[in-house]
């Protein structure tokens, strides 16, 4: 039987690579799922790639009103809400702490915790009516260790972690389960970006400098982060809250 075989999921972030095939996933596990990204365009076209039972709603997710409006859509549209994969996030500027403006820090931490903080807000009560549900934070191997020219980020991601083993305790009378998921590197757009922009003249050398580090000599798939939200989300993860799951390919083991 599918995992999420009648669930309801949203998944935020929808269009960048995890959450694209984090929400193609939990299709193919059964579940019916709202898609939340910032940009209409590629909304739709990923909802129409992905067919039957993907809804499609453009939010900024560091907004209250966009985020009590994406989890009315879930319950107006499909019943309610089973599964929030709260994985939209930023990695905002690449320089030194000292260097960065109030605005760049002020944006990541918007999007990547208090929107993360909001959907929890939102979601939650609904999770509670139908007698519990799951909820997946996209942190990262960020949140365990640090990294120079990310400061924003980093801070971000170490922030999920404390705000969901908060979430467990207080959500757990409800069943309502919390749980961060910490990627390593991911071949996608923001290891891209992040490669980019600390050696513009050389990327590579900074993609090489990040495999030297992970035991395993290769960075992650979008597939392999979606298949431990899969399970997080799932039953399969029943006994599973408050807790860090690490998937980095040895990254943090050195």
């Amino acid at each position: 039987m599918p995992k999420l075989n009648g669930k309801v999921a949203i998944v935020t972030g929808a269009t960048g690579g995890i959450g694209a095939a984090t929400a193609e996933l939990f299709l193919r596990e059964g579940a019916r799922v709202v898609l939340v990204d910032l940009q209409p365009e590629p909304l739709q076209a990923l909802a129409q790639r992905l067919g039957d039972g993907a809804a499609p709603f453009a939010a900024d997710v560091a907004d209250p009103v966009d985020t009590e409006k994406y989890v009315a859509e879930a319950t107006r549209r499909f019943g309610g809400v089973d599964v929030l994969c709260a994985n939209a996030g930023i990695e905002g500027a690449v320089r030194p702490l000292i260097d960065c403006t109030v605005e760049e820090f002020d944006r990541v931490l918007a999007v990547n915790v208090r929107g993360v903080w909001l959907g929890i807000k939102y979601a939650a009560p609904e999770m509670a009516k139908r007698g519990g549900g799951s909820i997946v934070i996209t942190s990262s191997v960020a949140g365990l260790v640090g990294s120079r020219g990310l400061g924003p980020y980093v801070s971000s991601k170490h922030a999920l972690i404390g705000l969901a083993k908060t979430a467990a305790l207080e959500l757990a009378p409800a069943s309502v389960r919390v749980n961060t998921v910490n990627p390593g590197p991911i071949e996608n757009r923001m290891m891209r970006s992040i490669e980019e922009h600390a050696n513009p003249s050389d990327p590579s050398l900074v993609k090489t400098g990040f495999q030297n580090r992970i035991a395993l000599g290769r960075y992650g798939t979008n597939e392999e982060i979606a298949r431990l939200a899969l399970f997080l989300a799932s039953d399969d993860s029943s006994f599973c809250t408050g807790s860090v799951f690490v998937a980095d390919g040895g990254f943090t083991a050195g």
